[in-house]
């Protein structure tokens, strides 16, 4: 496996701990519809969050946050329409978005919760 995708499958996996440990419960991985994947399906009480992850080796050119841009949003709420309707949830969601980086060892994460509501239109 290429260095980025090691680096991008160990930061989902400190995505989904860090939600775990807040109390999250997790109902998807990398769930993909058409060309759109949602990395993280989580409920928050009654809240459907959509997660979007972006890890990064460092962060000396861009934050990792930045790189969802608004042709990723669109893609990220066609994709949650369909697992809504999947599920049958009709109640209230949430797009977060999980930026970790990557310094020496350590991975440091920043959570941004209701980081977007995504247009449909183009």
């Amino acid at each position: 496996m290429a260095e980025h995708n090691e680096i991008g499958q160990r930061g989902e996996d400190i995505a989904a701990d860090y939600l775990t440990q807040k109390n999250y419960t997790i109902l998807d991985r990398n769930w993909r519809c058409g060309r759109a994947e949602i990395d993280v399906v989580a409920m928050h009480g009654t809240i459907l969050v959509f997660a979007e992850v972006k890890t990064r080796s460092n962060d000396l050119f861009q934050r990792p946050e930045s790189a969802v841009n608004e042709k990723k949003r669109r893609l990220l709420a066609r994709a949650a329409v369909a697992y809504m309707r999947k599920i049958g949830h009709e109640w209230a969601i949430r797009f977060d978005i999980i930026a970790i980086v990557k310094h020496d060892t350590q991975f440091f994460v920043d959570h941004f919760e209701d980081a977007f509501f995504p247009r449909l239109a183009d």
